[in-house]
């Protein structure tokens, strides 16, 4: 599968599958990143640089349409996020009064409506990431170019696997002897 960000990876030499070690390492690696990025503190940090004042569940949506090609249906934005169509709702509602989104004609359905960034969005995204970025750098600042650029590839890599995957699989937790709970055993 091609990605935007990286081209198809070489076919893969035979290599053994992972340790278990090495995917609970990679699992609590994610984790941590996931943590620190989604943080109240690091978006109040975030905010208070960019100087733009909306809440942490807002930005996701943002970038979404900053990253889109043009108007999106809320129900599509509630999949891409994989969020409930509600939550949607309520922050194209503040957003729209804050001023950073335009609700527009659905041109496929004269009854639905599409969510776009207004200019004032743009550049709230723009100084977002521009926030995010910067922050990223000063912390990476020991990384040479080529490792960078290693981690890039790397991590797009392992994004496009995940959602390959996803797609192909499903949530399989059910199946997972160590997640299913034990029967308690029968008495008669």
């Amino acid at each position: 599968m091609t990605s935007p960000h990286h081209p198809d990876p070489p076919p893969p030499a035979a290599t053994p599958a992972a340790t278990t070690d090495e995917i609970m390492e990679i699992e609590r690696a994610l984790t941590r990143v996931a943590h620190l990025l989604t943080r109240a503190r690091q978006h109040d940090r975030v905010v208070a640089a960019s100087g733009i004042a909306v809440d942490r569940a807002a930005v996701p949506l943002l970038r979404l349409l900053a990253d889109n090609d043009g108007p999106m249906r809320p129900s599509e934005i509630a999949a891409r996020l994989v969020v409930e169509a509600p939550h949607v709702t309520r922050q194209v509602q503040r957003l729209e009064r804050a001023g950073y989104v335009d609700r527009v004609p659905d041109p496929d359905d004269g009854r639905a409506q599409r969510v776009r960034l207004s200019d004032t969005g743009r550049d709230a995204v723009d100084c977002i990431r521009a926030v995010g970025r910067t922050w990223m750098n000063d912390a990476l600042t020991g990384w040479s170019p080529g490792e960078l650029r290693d981690l890039a590839t790397l991590v797009h890599r392992m994004v496009d696997d995940f959602v390959a995957h996803s797609e192909a699989t499903g949530p399989r937790c059910a199946d997972h002897p160590a997640t299913t709970p034990p029967r308690a055993p029968v008495r008669t």
